[in-house]
């Protein structure tokens, strides 16, 4: 059985690598398509020194972007596979 999750329930859990395990920092807020409800971007709270390593996008406010195309699974933290966001 399938589970949902809410994109308000992602907010404030810690963002890990799939591959390394390493810790990018926390799930600021959720950048959607409102015509459609696509999930585009995850925006980086707090992001870590390994976050500012990967050369990620910014929006217009200076905040680090995740492609949401990265994201793997959601659950205690939101896993995401760093081969996807290069």
């Amino acid at each position: 059985m399938e589970t949902k999750a809410r994109a308000k329930q992602m907010i404030g859990k810690v963002i890990v690598s799939e591959e390394s395990g390493r810790k990018f920092g926390v799930v600021g807020d959720i950048v959607f398509i409102t015509e459609s409800g696509e999930l585009m971007n995850i925006v980086l709270a707090e992001p870590t020194k390994q976050a500012s390593e990967l050369q990620l996008s910014e929006d217009d406010k200076g905040r680090l972007l995740i492609p949401f195309s990265a994201v793997r699974s959601v659950g205690d933290f939101v896993i995401i596979a760093e081969k996807d966001i290069v």
